[in-house]
């Protein structure tokens, strides 16, 4: 019989990210608290662009489309949020998605898995995703469960599982 597996993945769905985007947008513009302060997000080339007219605004702003991100089922994780600069009269905020799980990161996985996992259990590092593999079905369902419970500071997914 052949290995059952699965793919451990950090990737984020664009256009979930640009429809909490909208819908942030959307409520800015609407809203009574941000009437005539200047607040706007917007996509800035790979960066979400963040304006307001004062810090603790920008930082508003970011709350509101952080909330439209978590209705969506994305993480925050994913969300790499800078602090507001000023940049003359207003205030400017940088965010970036991070995509994709670092060499590093997935060295500690697979010693995640291979500690506190059920026996049998292989790992691999394949690019930006850790693959794991096992005869049995069951013990890939524990491994998913250990790494769900685990305080990671990057978002994970599990795909390709057959």
């Amino acid at each position: 019989m052949a290995d059952s597996s699965f793919d451990i993945v950090s990737k984020v769905e664009r256009q979930e990210v640009d429809n909490a985007l909208n819908q942030a947008a959307k409520e800015i513009s609407q809203r009574y608290d941000f009437k005539g302060v200047g607040a706007s997000i917007a996509w800035s080339g790979e960066k979400i662009e963040i304006r307001a007219n004062s810090e603790e605004r920008a930082n508003a702003v970011l709350d509101v489309f952080q909330t439209k991100l978590v209705k969506r089922g994305i993480s925050l994780k994913a969300l790499d949020s800078g602090e507001p600069q000023a940049s003359g009269k207003e205030y400017k905020l940088f965010s970036s998605l991070k995509e994709g799980i670092s060499q590093d990161d997935a060295k500690k996985l697979s010693k995640i898995i291979r500690d506190e996992g059920p026996k049998g259990i292989k790992a691999q590092v394949q690019g930006e995703e850790l693959r794991v593999s096992s005869k049995s079905r069951d013990a890939l369902q524990d491994v998913i469960q250990l790494i769900k419970g685990q305080d990671l500071d990057f978002a994970v997914q599990f795909v390709n599982y057959r």
